[in-house]
Parts: structure tokens; sequence; C-alpha cells
């Protein structure tokens, strides 16, 4: 049954909907009984997850002037691989919610049909979303019943912080880049990178990013000195970038099973009685908590891997001595990249396959689609952090 006339969808106006908004997010705090889920604490600024990209929209769903459904979306500039075309307009659709009381009533698709005609009225040529692999209602929604097309599935690796330091190799230099390098880097070694960002240069310069580091080995020089054709760039090098996500929202753990909170409970304890074992303890997922995300992740020579395992540790102790709460470090890279071998991560918190599902909203872009579906998924994938 749907609500026709009394269906209300309009753009989010935080004066009078920003309590009505957090309240809908409480009211969807309700997860499945059989798995652990995360609630979002947006620390009083509902549009945080998106106001941080170029263009973006939030729009809500009323019936009876009730606020029942949110939606949010996002448009920007990233590289695609497809025989005609190099660079593609995408909208990026998140943080769909319908009040428990409201679902299976045609509101959630409404909101993303509406959220696709305003991604049409800014020349999109793509939109697409990222939901977890056995998120059952969200795959029938997007891909059964609105054509959209499952595209990559990126894993996504969680690493706990620590009080205990890092060892860090003694083999490799690490330095902090300009941003001005850092963008030129960027630009000449990934720019090709499956959805790299045009406006890269904004992430990089944004306050919640924190800076780029780069490892190459003892003894070398890094002789990068932007585009031209005067570099002498060690024989092996990695770089990472990191953002601060904890500044724009914070994270709880809910409906855990009791193995995962004993488990918690006893590694502390281990951790703090015997120490000499140097185990790493469970954070206490189950307050508030902050996290970093690691992305830009690149990598170049033989020895490499064991420099982006450097800069992960490098990452993981700038967050054991930071002030902000940040209890995790995430990465998210593409499902087949070798990289995910060496990122430090524990598999009982990283998730092996997310999903993104896909959806051409021009007519040549959905006679093509396949084009872009069919990439194989070895190639790396670019994971904008403002999309976290």
């Amino acid at each position: 049954m749907g609500y026709g006339d009394q269906l209300i969808i309009r753009s989010y106006d935080a004066q009078n909907d920003r309590a009505r908004v957090e309240d809908l997010e409480r009211r969807c705090e309700v997860g499945p009984s059989e798995r652990v889920f995360l609630f979002t604490d947006t620390l009083g600024d509902p549009i945080c997850r998106i106001r941080n990209s170029p263009i973006y929209k939030m729009l809500v769903a009323e019936v009876d002037k009730k606020l029942v459904g949110v939606i949010q979306g996002s448009i920007k500039l990233v590289t695609v691989h497809k025989p005609t075309k190099e660079l593609a307009r995408v909208g990026y659709i998140l943080g769909l919610r319908v009040a428990p009381l409201y679902r299976r009533q045609g509101i959630g698709s409404n909101l993303v049909t509406k959220l696709e005609e305003w991604f049409i009225a800014n020349d999109v040529d793509y939109s697409y979303m990222a939901t977890e692999k056995d998120n059952e209602a969200s795959y029938k929604l997007f891909v059964d019943k609105l054509n959209y097309v499952m595209f990559r599935t990126p894993a996504i690796l969680v690493n706990p912080v620590s009080h205990r330091m890092s060892h860090l190799s003694s083999n490799f230099e690490l330095a902090k880049l300009k941003i001005d390098e850092a963008e030129s880097l960027y630009r000449t070694f990934m720019s090709s990178t499956e959805f790299f960002p045009n406006d890269i240069g904004n992430i990089l310069r944004n306050k919640l990013s924190l800076g780029t580091w780069v490892a190459y080995p003892k003894g070398e020089t890094w002789g990068y000195k932007g585009n031209n054709n005067n570099n002498s760039m060690p024989s092996n090098w990695a770089m990472v970038s990191v953002w601060n996500s904890g500044e724009v929202f914070k994270l709880r753990l809910g409906n855990a099973p009791l193995s995962c909170l004993m488990y918690t409970k006893s590694s502390r304890v281990i951790e703090k009685l015997l120490p000499c074992f140097k185990l790493p303890a469970m954070p206490n997922f189950y307050h508030p908590f902050g996290f970093y995300f690691i992305y830009g992740v690149y990598r170049e020579g033989p020895s490499s891997g064991k420099m982006v395992r450097t800069l992960c540790r490098f990452v993981h102790n700038m967050a054991s001595k930071a002030k902000d709460c940040c209890k995790v470090i995430v990465t998210e890279v593409g499902g087949s990249d070798t990289l995910r071998l060496h990122i430090p991560h524990w598999k009982l918190l990283s998730c092996p396959e997310d999903l993104w599902c896909i959806k051409g909203l021009k007519n040549e872009e959905r006679n093509s689609l396949h084009e872009l579906t069919k990439t194989p998924q070895t190639r790396a994938l670019f994971v904008d952090p403002r999309e976290v």
C-alpha cells in the first residue's frame, strides 16, 4: 500500500527538520537481531556526511506532516574507464532511512527516484550506492526494483587503535608532503585510477585531511619535484593520505553478541595483566568513537608493500597519540587489489566484500553500462573519504 498524494518529498530545511531527522535516525537504530550493526551520531549536523562534497542535497519524506524518511546525495567528477570517455559526472546515494512503521510502502523507492531526478537535472551520468553485501532489503530495492547493477565489491579493512605504539621499520624514510606536491603526485600516478576525483586538490586541502605521507628506502633521496621530466624517484616507494572522519560523526556498536562483548572485556584484562605478551586489546566500541580513514594508497616497486604496512603503522601511532577518541583505522580497497595483503586489519572487524551498485542515467550511459561493469576487479579503486 502506497501513500499517493499524502506523501510529500522535499528538500531538507535545517531550521525545521534537524531535530526530526535526528529523531528518525534514532528510531532507525533498531537493526537486525542476528548481526552486529553500527549507530551513527552526526553530532547535531544531519548532513555532515555530504557537507564536504562539491554539490550535495538531502531530501525528506513526509506523511501527514510526520517526517518518515530521508535520503542524501552528492555529485562530483571522476575517472571512469570507457572507450568513449575518461571522465564522468557521478551522483552518490547514501543515508536512505525510512521509519520502521512506514517501510515496504514505496517511500524508499520514491526518495531514490526523486534524488535521481535531481542528479539528472545536474547532468549526472551515473548514480551509485554502497551497501553491505548481505543487506537483502537494500539489494532488492536498488537492483531488483530500480535497475541498478552490481559494479564493485571493495574490501573494508578495519584495524583497532591500541595505546601500545606499533614498531616502525628502520629501513624506510617517512616524509610528509606539502599539499601542492601531494596533489601533483596523485594526478601523475593515480588520475587513471577508477573513480579518482577530479577535485583531489579540494580533498587534500580540506581541514579534515590530516596530511599525505610517503615512505622510501633509507639512503635514497625523495626526488619528486612536480609534473616534469626531471624527477628522480626512489626504486620503491609508497604513499597514503589520512582523513579524520571522527571530526564529522561518531560511531557506536549495537547489538553485539555476548561472545564479542566477552572478547572485548577479556582482551583488555589480558593486555593489562600480561603486557609482556603484547596482545592488542579490543577497544570499547559500545561508547561513541571516531576513526581515521586512510585513502589514496599507492605503491611502486617490489618492496613497496612493506612500505605501505609501515605507513599504516605510522598512522596507527598518530591515532594512538591523538586526543579525539580515535579507536579504529579504516581503509577501503578494490576487492581483488593486492594492497589488502599489506594493510594491517582485523578480520573480526573488517568487511571482505562491500557492494557498490551503479545505474546509467543517460541513454548512452545505460546502453554502454556493461563496458564499465565488466572492467576487471583487479583494477585499483579510489575511495573518496568524503563519502565514507
